[in-house]
Order: C-alpha cells, then sequence, then structure tokens
C-alpha cells in the first residue's frame, strides 16, 4: 500500500552507532524533569530564548519522541517533535556538552483512497481499512448536515480519500480528510475540502459546514506577536517558531472564552505559567498562557461559554512583559488563531473559485466513483438488502 523508508534512522544509527528509542512522553513530565531523568543540566532550558522555552510547553503527554543513546547506554540526543513541522532537538556537542535547536520535520506525506463496504459499523470498518481511528469521527463531521447514518446499513460503501504525513515510519498528526463519498441504499453523497478557505462542499459547490467562530479572547487587541509554524532566522541561522499569539494587555485585563467548551486543564504549565486550556468542539481547543490568576468558580472539568470570563492577563512563567499568549489547535495540531477568528460564513462558492473547485471535484468524484466499483467486484456474492433489521451500530 505504501512504503516508508527509515532512511533517518539507518543515518543516524551509521553515523552514532546508535540504540533508538522511540517512548511516548509520560502523563506529568515536564521539560525540566526530563532533564533531570537523564542527568542534563536544567541551564540548558534557563539559557533558552523566550520562544524556545514556549515551545518546550507545548510538549502534550503520549507524543512520541525518539531517544539516541551510546552503546554505552548514555544519552547521545533526543528528537521531540512539538508540532507536525517542529522538532526539539538535545545532542551532544564536540566538547560532550549537551545543546538545544529547533529543527524542521522532515516528514513524508502519501494520500489513500479506499473504498469501504459497511460489515459492523462506520468505526470498525474505518478503521480496519486504513489502521487510523479517527477518519470516522472526521467523516461524521462533515456530513454533518443532509445525511442520516442511522440509516446506514450492511452493504452500504464509504469511500474516503485523505492524506496523511510520516515521520520515521510512523503517521505524524492527524489524517487530512479531502473528499468523502456516503452511499446509502444506493444513493451516493459527496463532500469535497476546498483548498482555498478548508470548507467541505458537495459536488455543486454548496456548503454544509457550519460555521464555527472564535471570538477573541481578551478586550485589548494589540498583536505583539504573531503566529509563525516554521521560520529561518537569518541572525541566529536557525529555525524558530511561535505556536500562537500574543496579545498585549496591563495586568489584570479580563480574559474569556473564545468560544464554548470543557475546561480540560487549568494550573501551571512550564514556561506558560498559569495556564487554561478549553476543548471545543470539532477537534478546536483553545491555550490562554502567562494569566495572572482564573476567575473565581472557574475549575478542571466545568463546562464554559462562549465570553465567559476565565482568568486574568499576567507575566507568569516565561513572559517578557504581561500579555496573553493564545494557542489555538485543531485535531491536536497548532495553526493560527487569527484565521478562524471572526471569520465570515459561506453558503457556497461562486465564480472563479466555484468553478475551479467543481473541476477538482468532478475529477476526484469519477476516481472514488471507479474505486467502489473495483470493490464491489471484489465481493465474491451479491449482497442482498434487508429492510427488517435493527440498526447497526454506526459510531
Amino acid at each position: 500500500m505504501r512504503r516508508i523508508i527509515l532512511s533517518i534512522i539507518i543515518f543516524f544509527n551509521f553515523l552514532y552507532s546508535a540504540q533508538v528509542e522511540e517512548l511516548n512522553w509520560p502523563k506529568g513530565e515536564t521539560f525540566l524533569t526530563f532533564l533531570d531523568k537523564y542527568s542534563i543540566s536544567q541551564k540548558l532550558y534557563f539559557d533558552l530564548e523566550k520562544e524556545d522555552q514556549e515551545l518546550c510547553s507545548e510538549i502534550t503527554a503520549d507524543r512520541r519522541f525518539y531517544l539516541y543513546t551510546d552503546d554505552d547506554g548514555k544519552l547521545n540526543q533526543v528528537l521531540i517533535p512539538v508540532s507536525d513541522d517542529i522538532q526539539l532537538h538535545i545532542y551532544k556537542d564536540s566538547n560532550n556538552e549537551y545543546k538545544f535547536q529547533t529543527l524542521p520535520i522532515n516528514y513524508t506525506e502519501y494520500t489513500e483512497m479506499v473504498a469501504i463496504e459497511i460489515t459492523e459499523s462506520v468505526s470498525y470498518d474505518i478503521s480496519k481499512a486504513t489502521g487510523d481511528v479517527t477518519l470516522a469521527a472526521l467523516l461524521k463531521s462533515i456530513f454533518n448536515e443532509g445525511v442520516n447514518f442511522r440509516k446506514m446499513q450492511k452493504g452500504d460503501f464509504i469511500a474516503l480519500e485523505y492524506s496523511q504525513k510520516a515521520y520515521l515510519g510512523r503517521p505524524l498528526g492527524m489524517p487530512d480528510l479531502k473528499a468523502a463519498m456516503v452511499q446509502i441504499d444506493g444513493t451516493s453523497y459527496f463532500r469535497f475540502k476546498n483548498s482555498k478557505d478548508d470548507k467541505y462542499y458537495d459536488e455543486k459547490g454548496t456548503g454544509f459546514t457550519k460555521s464555527y467562530f472564535f471570538q477573541i479572547p481578551v478586550a485589548f487587541k494589540q498583536i505583539s506577536s504573531e503566529f509563525t509554524n516554521k521560520r529561518w532566522h537569518p541572525v541566529l541561522k536557525r529555525y524558530r517558531a511561535h505556536l500562537g499569539t500574543d496579545f498585549s494587555a496591563p495586568v489584570g485585563r479580563t480574559i474569556y472564552a473564545a468560544a464554548d467548551g470543557k475546561i480540560e486543564f487549568l494550573g501551571i504549565k512550564g514556561g506558560y505559567g498559569k495556564t487554561t486550556i478549553i476543548n471545543h468542539n470539532n477537534g478546536y481547543k483553545t491555550l490562554y498562557a502567562h494569566q495572572s490568576d482564573f476567575a473565581k468558580g472557574v475549575k478542571q472539568g466545568i463546562n464554559i461559554k462562549k465570553g465567559e470570563l476565565i482568568g486574568y492577563v499576567g507575566n507568569t512563567g516565561l513572559s517578557s512583559g504581561p500579555h496573553l499568549h493564545l494557542g489555538l489547535y485543531k485535531n491536536g495540531t497548532a495553526i493560527d488563531p487569527l484565521t478562524v477568528i471572526n471569520k465570515p460564513s459561506t453558503d457556497g462558492l461562486d465564480g472563479k473559485e466555484r468553478n475551479a473547485f467543481l473541476a477538482t471535484a468532478q475529477t476526484t468524484q469519477k476516481k472514488i466513483e471507479n474505486e467502489i466499483k473495483k470493490e464491489k467486484r471484489n465481493i465474491p456474492t451479491k449482497l442482498e438488502r434487508i429492510t427488517d433489521r435493527s440498526e447497526i451500530n454506526i459510531f
């Protein structure tokens, strides 16, 4: 199906005669406790610039990372991805001292198209066919109107076209669902992702994705630092990243929830200081860092409404001045908050954008239909629909 050549692992094994260990970042582990665990001086962290210290706070529980040890078992270097594009690199220099740098992730990316006959449930069959447990939820979210999944029966079909980044032979981040078809009792429903706005439309260019607005969470809206995912610093001659947007504001300025959700985290988060993380619908999370204090009554686990007070601007953690650092994550990947805040909605495409979209959608639709025909030819016996039966477990 797909083949990923692990050239980077081979390179490191050859260069350092190293032992490569793949691990998941432990829950509750911080960058500083990680350094202590491997007898690396915390000075490495405290000598970093603020932006790099903040990146160390982006490491999340269960994040896959890679240790390279010498033959005697001593740590030689470590690679810790903090986004789909940036990784932290700790290594020994020629003086046998540990150094820190950020590096771009040289990932591969592949595209798959699969046709799936429903035999058990949508979730089970998609996971079995693709090896991914998140595509079923993505499928459900893009067909949030116009399709009743509970009418699906065994013998119906689903087709997906998606891309996936891979790093060192493993999936990196979430799959990107490009197109999908759901066939119920012979009727096909299509959704195609428009590359211009990342929204989904049917084969006629009609929009179905519900608008999901975020409001700027602080009244004082002066931006002091913008989101950058991967930026080459011409003076330092290395990559720098800032996975959020900073809003300058005086200490004590009120902070409000950018959208409805549930408080997932409330407490101290490394260089981010006093931090709140809200889990929203549709795979979004927001992070509010460097707060001076949390609002009274706001606790981990409670539901919160858009515009509800959650805390106050401060200067806690590693901060060069009072501001709110706002992080926005879609399915675990950091994205620019300003791309989704207060954006106007649209029910469909028009003009040149619509024509370009339709041309691409028609080509993809033909590929999907051919994939379905191929899959049906592989079915050994004709499957007769049973109209008198209980609903299958869709999700």
